[in-house]
């Protein structure tokens, strides 16, 4: 009997996978997940390696030394992941900009909406008769 080829079952491993993970990262600081807060600037997965570059609110954030390992770790979970690497980077720096608008809306922060045009009832320039 020929050898049977090895039993690949397991699902690859998607950014999607990756994401889900990210959102069961909380900021210690914000309960808001480090991905709703906008701290992932880029995932890569290639294989079963997954290459994670993030930030933090602030380089002085007291868990700076603490938080990227913690991802790292609940990224190699991850099953079908052979390894992963997180890179802390500052450039370009974290704003609150780059909260999801669902993260804003659980700070309760207010979100720009988009402008609303008048009705034409409120014509503050209406035409001068002739």
């Amino acid at each position: 009997m020929a050898d049977s080829p090895q039993d690949n079952s397991a699902a690859p491993v998607t950014e999607e996978t990756v994401v889900e993970v990210l959102r069961t990262v909380f900021d210690p600081e914000i309960p808001v997940s480090i991905y709703e807060l906008g701290m992932i600037y880029n995932i890569q997965v290639e294989n079963s390696e997954v290459h994670v570059r993030m930030t933090l609110t602030t380089p002085a954030c007291p868990v700076a030394g603490t938080l990227p390992g913690e991802v790292e770790t609940r990224i190699k979970a991850i099953e079908g992941v052979s390894d992963a690497k997180v890179e802390l980077v500052w450039d370009p720096p974290w704003t609150p900009e780059k909260m999801s608008e669902a993260a804003k809306l659980q700070l309760n922060m207010d979100i720009p909406s988009a402008p609303v045009k008048p009705p034409s009832f409120f014509n503050v320039n209406p035409p001068r008769p002739g």
